[in-house]
């Protein structure tokens, strides 16, 4: 705080003036007869005008007045870190930050507590990923999960609100786990004082900094799993990373991550499997080592692996820990959580005739047991009712009499078309034909029609089918042929608007012959359509194709549409071939060859390439297409005890938002070494289930939505799974989702104390970094500086001793220059 200077005996300014003036005149006098050179008398004179000038000053009764905090009216709080981090031992420290923590903390006579309590009201907090009061600081255990530096700090601020808060001095290393770069909120704050515990010289160790998973559903294209690892003190050695399928053994206990000095968890399998490792060599300190993995599960679901990272040959301290040179093996350590999905996806695929096409598709995705394909084949055409029959003529087509023997009303007519029903789930699926309701055509997920007239629908099933793809989210595939696009007539139609391509009629096109399939720009950017790793195998396999005959003239290409793939035809005119584009919240495609089924009358490594292609073709339709119950599992940000948000939505038949639904959530640990698959029951150590059911309620802002927090306590990986019924009890759906938590990893995911944030925050609160050996002084000086209820203070110059001091000091160096000089 700053002060002014008043003067209190002004009646005394006509003595102290002719004090000073008489001064002046006896060193006027005393200094004419000086026989010494000019600098000399005029330094020696200054001295000791100096020094009558305080003497005089003292006549005025100078005072200095100032605000200082008012003893016993403000509080003033001392924060300690209690997490785990402080367990770390810095390069060439014997002592942990807990020790120092400690040392700082302990009770001394005349301290620097004790000097806060004089002046302020103290209060003693810990803190981890809450708040906790303490005393003496007695319960520190450093054993928190998480260093909540933000969350904590608001809260006091919150608690104290209203009440004259003078500052928050806080011990610890600056290790946020809620405060990302760039995000820190100073609103409500008061000045806030950071002791920084730790030195700057990294210990050694290796960590993972961060993980990326990337994946799709396509064949031949795994999981990627992508990692960086930051080291100190292993420059230039081989850094070795292991993805480890669900399992495995030798797992760091949450309480001996940070010490390494107890035994790893074994899981209850007892069994590991690496899928896949790589060695990479360290670079300089500070500098990420970058990992990739590919991984292809063999199961489907919600999965669950570790990755672990170690110096090549030190691959034994997970399994032996007090063997370790690393300063923590917390942050060598992360769970991987991977959803491969579950159907099965359904496909209702109709066609105007049996064909080679359907037959290939079948045989193709017979290998993927999460597809089932429905078929809806016309065999004959519906014919015009005559007025006139001859006499005992029936209405019933001759091609199924004597059949089923089924009576007259029920037997196919004349004017109906001849349908076969294939692969149906029951005998009633498609027994009218196609549907004519939302609830019948919204429980496939896609939609393929194969050479078939648009008049093969009605008006509303046309517009039902357009509405299946953007308001269900369905995807629809048409594929070429004589009655398919603009032959078929889906010119200003509803299914024919949703195309990604014009229908209008494109004049007299040459015919077209020997076409040579070639992919385009953006579809080698698109994993479903390769069918190779690499560049050079796709285009040779692309040189390999057999040339294609039949093409459905397309005049252009809708905006927003992506040409995938094209044919070139014998004349080298391009021609599109594959179109997609996205249409609502479905998406919708063209394939425009009439005869692909051409691709699969050659050699059985060609036929192979046909099979993969579909699968691929239809996994893409299907990928994104959404279910009447979906579940996904967000964590909130700067949460300290990361906790989780369950969010189902649910849909009726139609798929609208579902209210007053029931939601039931089963929530499972699946442990540090997690067993694969979505049924798997993880055991914890005392042998009972890590099993949870809670109920999900319904949200306020958004129909449908049902939502429920769950906060993990262990860590490792989580399943959960929602089962949802309707207001009749009637069973709508289930869904799964899973996560992993790893506290762990995140409160030692940087060693090096965070300098930058601590000061980042004292700066922008108004505080300031105190160093440890300053505490004394800093609590000695706190009363000075802004306070919620202040009182001013008064002191009296010439009470002070150092002004006598300053005026004899005067005096007695003016008698040294003379002595020196020889002029005494």
């Amino acid at each position: 705080m700053t002060g002014s200077l008043f003067i209190s005996g002004l009646d005394w300014l006509f003595p102290a003036s002719a004090f000073l003036v008489g001064a002046l005149i006896l060193l006027f006098w005393g200094y004419r007869s000086v026989h010494a050179t000019g600098g000399v008398r005029a330094l020696c004179f200054f001295l000791k005008l100096v020094g009558v000038l305080a003497l005089a000053a003292c006549l005025l009764e100078p005072l200095w007045t100032a605000k200082r905090a008012k003893p016993g009216a403000n509080y003033f709080v001392v924060l300690a870190d209690n997490s785990m981090g402080m367990q770390i031992k810095d390069r060439g420290e014997t002592r942990s930050r807990a020790d120092l923590v400690r040392n700082l903390l302990a009770a001394e006579k005349d301290g620097w507590q004790n000097k806060l309590e004089d002046n302020f009201q103290l209060r003693r907090y810990s803190f981890d990923s809450r708040l906790q009061a303490t005393k003496d600081f007695g319960e520190l255990a450093f054993d928190g999960r998480a260093t909540a530096i933000g969350h904590n700090l608001h809260t006091l601020a919150e608690r104290y609100r209203g009440q004259p808060l003078a500052g928050i001095l806080i011990l610890t290393d600056g290790n946020a786990t809620d405060i990302s770069e760039g995000t820190f909120d100073r609103s409500g704050l008061p000045p806030i004082y950071p002791v920084l515990i730790g030195n700057d010289s990294p210990a050694k160790d290796i960590s993972v900094s961060n993980v990326k998973i990337s994946q799709t559903s396509f064949e031949d294209a795994p999981v990627t799993v992508q990692a960086n690892v930051a080291q100190s003190g292993y420059s230039g050695a081989n850094l070795l990373a292991r993805v480890i399928e669900a399992g495995a053994r030798g797992v760091l206990t949450n309480s001996a991550r940070a010490t390494n000095s107890s035994a790893f968890t074994n899981s209850s399998s007892g069994s590991e499997r690496i899928v896949a490792e790589q060695t990479v060599r360290a670079a300089e300190n500070g500098e990420l080592a970058p990992f990739r993995f590919q991984v292809k599960p063999e199961k489907t679901g919600i999965l669950f692996y570790r990755l672990q990272v170690a110096a090549k040959g030190e691959e034994r301290e997970f399994t032996s820990p007090e063997t370790t040179t690393e300063a923590t093996l917390a942050n060598n350590v992360r769970t991987i959580v991977v959803d491969r999905g579950k159907g099965p996806y359904r496909i209702l695929y109709v066609s105007g005739r049996p064909n080679w096409e359907y037959k290939f598709l079948t045989r193709a995705l017979d290998e993927d047991d999460q597809v089932q394909m429905v078929g809806l084949i016309r065999i004959a055409k519906r014919e015009k009712k005559f007025e006139f029959r001859r006499k005992g003529a029936t209405s019933s087509n001759p091609l199924f009499e004597g059949f089923d023997n089924k009576p007259k009303e029920e037997a196919e007519r004349y004017d109906q078309p001849v349908l076969i029903r294939l692969n149906t789930r029951d005998q009633e699926e498609l027994r009218a034909g196609f549907p004519k309701t939302s609830e019948e055509l919204y429980t496939y997920h896609a939609i393929i029609v194969d050479d078939l007239e648009s008049e093969f629908f009605t008006a509303d099933q046309l517009q039902l089918i357009q509405k299946f793809v953007s308001e269900r989210g369905g995807g629809f595939l048409m594929l070429g042929g004589q009655e398919s696009l603009q032959q078929g007539r889906y010119v200003r139609t509803a299914v024919g608007d949703m195309l990604p391509v014009y229908l209008d009629q494109p004049g007299d096109a040459p015919p077209v012959s020997d076409l040579h399939l070639t992919l385009t720009r953006e579809g080698w950017l698109q994993p479903w359509v390769r069918l190779r790793n690499n560049e050079s195998d796709e285009k040779t396999r692309l040189a390999g194709m057999p040339a294609f005959q039949v093409l459905n003239n397309i005049r252009g290409i809708k905006p927003g549409a992506s040409v995938i793939a094209s044919v070139t035809d014998s004349n080298n005119r391009e021609h599109p071939a594959l179109v997609v584009e996205r249409y609502g919240n479905g998406r919708s495609a063209v394939m425009s060859i009439g005869d692909v089924w051409h691709w699969g009358l050659r050699d059985r490594e060609v036929h192979r390439d046909m099979d993969k292609a579909w699968r691929q073709m239809i996994r893409w339709l299907v990928s994104d297409v959404p279910n009447r119950v979906q579940m996904v599992a967000e964590a909130q940000p700067g949460d300290p005890n990361q906790a989780i948000v369950l969010q189902v939505r649910v849909r009726d038949k139609k798929f609208q938002p579902l209210d007053n639904a029931k939601v039931n959530l089963l929530v499972q640990w699946v442990g540090e070494t997690a067993p694969t698959g979505t049924n798997a029951t993880a055991t914890a150590a005392d042998g009972r289930t890590n099993n949870i059911r809670i109920s999900a309620e319904q949200s306020l802002t958004e129909p449908g939505l049902y939502m429920a927090s769950y906060v993990p306590r262990q860590p490792g990986g989580y399943f959960a799974e929602a089962t949802v019924s309707d207001a009749a009890g009637q069973a709508v759906g289930s869904a799964t989702t899973g996560w992993s938590s790893d506290p762990a990893a995140e409160e030692f995911k940087s060693l090096k104390p965070n300098r930058a944030l601590m000061q980042a925050i004292a700066k922008q609160t108004g505080g300031e970094m105190i160093t440890a050996d300053k505490l004394n002084e800093f609590a000695r000086n706190l009363p000075r500086k802004s306070a919620p209820i202040t009182e001013n203070w008064t002191t009296p110059f010439w009470h002070q001793p150092l002004v006598f001091l300053f005026a004899l000091a005067c005096f007695v160096a003016e008698w040294g220059v003379r002595r020196m000089k020889g002029l005494v």
